[in-house]
């Protein structure tokens, strides 16, 4: 259960949150540190890139979902790894808040368990207590479903390797990376083009942000809601996303689609990590599920539970990466045919 102190008076406002974990306290700190992970394990970051990282300290550009809102900031954190402590700074950020420190700790508990506390000092612009509350409101919020989700990750009954999927699926294009984007930004048409996609709501809440709200037609003919915030990167060809309502056995799911031109042409790749409930591994394996010959062993329920999430995903992000690809070719074949000249009448 986590616990919050009181927010304190004056101009520096304070904040308080921790949590019993039973899992050792090394490995909590573990979790803390891998910042590259850390968008499926803390449901409030939308993505993180890093800018600089000397093994001791990173800067970092880190987007979250703010009180229904998207911001981003950028940030710095300064790992001390024998006093299991992380501390962490904004570098930049947007009004209301004016200034935003704290820390994380990891504390040996009881019974070999641990105890994770992160710590907030923020001011705002104006010292306005409307503000001042509000802010209190959002990382109080964010701080102890960080920690809920912490806590679970760590008490998993499987190791936190097996919780993680990462795989991608390419496609290589005799076409322009310009018009893959193109396809990959519009999702908006995509109903009606993969027979997966009913129904697909975009807005753009500022440029290059991407709130998606849509129906799926799922491999046993049911329908499913499903949204996804997505940053558009067009310089770099990347679009990354997260899953904001994934359903079970998907706990969390972030990605990225990129094109990328080499020697050879155009690839467009698409990229998942996928943080599974590890209720999911409860489940009893489904019998003749991933064996190979009379000798195989029987799958584990995690292994079944993986390899058919690799499906699923899978056989859809191909879906549209072969759309995407259909759509730069067909682009690049119209053109040509517009520009053909024919040839001048002889005298």
């Amino acid at each position: 259960m986590s616990e919050i102190s009181e927010i304190s008076g004056g101009r520096v406002h304070r904040l308080r949150h921790s949590v019993e974990v039973a899992a050792p306290a090394g490995a909590v700190f573990a979790l803390l540190a891998d910042t590259a992970r850390r968008p499926l394990y803390s449901p409030h970051i939308l993505h993180i890139e890093r800018l600089d990282f000397d093994g001791v300290r990173e800067r970092l550009r880190v987007w979250e979902s703010a009180g229904g809102r998207i911001r981003s900031s950028l940030q710095a954190r300064v790992r001390h790894p024998h006093e299991r402590r992380i501390e962490f700074v904004q570098l930049g950020h947007g009004t209301p808040v004016e200034s935003m420190s704290g820390e994380w700790t990891v504390e040996d508990g009881v019974g070999g368990g641990s105890v994770v506390t992160v710590r907030h000092e923020f001011t705002v612009v104006g010292d306005r207590d409307d503000d001042a509350a509000g802010e209190c409101l959002v990382a109080g919020d964010n701080a102890r479903a960080e920690l809920e989700s912490l806590r679970r990750v760590a008490e998993s009954r499987v190791g936190v390797d097996d919780l993680v999927l990462s795989f991608e699926e390419s496609v290589r294009v005799n076409g322009p990376g310009e018009l893959l984007y193109d396809f990959l930004y519009r999702a908006a048409d995509w109903p009606g083009l993969l027979p997966h996609m009913r129904r697909l709501k975009l807005t753009e809440s500022s440029p290059g942000t991407q709130i998606l709200d849509y129906d799926v037609l799922l491999p046993d003919g049911a329908v499913r809601t499903a949204g996804a915030v997505r940053l558009c990167f067009p310089h770099a060809g990347r679009i990354v996303f997260t899953q904001t309502a994934p359903s079970a056995p998907v706990a969390a799911h972030t990605g990225e689609w990129s094109v990328l031109p080499d020697e050879h042409g155009v690839r467009v790749i698409a990229q998942h990590s996928v943080l599974l409930d590890e209720t999911a591994a409860r489940a009893p394996a489904a019998s003749g599920q991933l064996a190979t010959g009379p000798a195989a062993r029987a799958p584990s329920a995690m292994e079944v539970v993986r390899h058919r999430v690799r499906q699923a995903i899978g056989r859809t992000s191909l879906a549209t990466l072969e759309l995407a690809r259909e759509h730069a070719e067909s682009g690049v074949l119209t053109l040509s045919r517009r520009t053909v000249t024919p040839a001048a009448s002889l005298p």
